[in-house]
């Protein structure tokens, strides 16, 4: 019984610390030769609550008027949870969406950008309850 829980630890793989603070502002990364900035806001980010998520491209042609964002937690099953995201001004998307409260109390959460040309970017932030 103890190797097969070894063989699990070891197969299950590690959760990633997050790669924004969005608490801080945005955060900016690079993809397929675009800059893409994604936003949440109220700050701080919290759980439960309605938060509006912005993601701003240079350059945005050839995107089309609506993007999909996908909410998730890395390595726990959360349920389905998308936001859409309209092209508002220039090169600016928002949608208005809720992060659920996970009963484990992990607070790491994952927005991925479901588009191809933008290489389906993901974002890693913390969230607080």
């Amino acid at each position: 019984m103890l190797m097969t829980l070894a063989m699990l630890l070891l197969a299950t793989p590690a959760l990633k610390a997050a790669d924004c603070n969005m608490d801080q502002g945005p955060c900016i990364k690079s993809a397929a030769d675009r800059t893409i900035s994604f936003d949440i806001s109220p700050k701080p980010v919290k759980a439960m609550a309605e938060l509006v998520f912005s993601v701003t491209l240079t350059p945005c042609t050839a995107l089309p008027e609506t993007l999909l964002l996908d909410l998730d937690m890395p390595g726990m099953m959360m349920g389905k949870n998308q936001v859409i995201l309209k092209k508002r001004n220039g090169c600016t998307y928002d949608g208005r969406g809720i992060i659920v409260r996970c009963r484990s109390g992990r607070t790491l959460w994952r927005a991925t950008i479901l588009s191809d040309a933008l290489n389906n970017m993901a974002f890693t932030f913390d969230v607080r309850y």
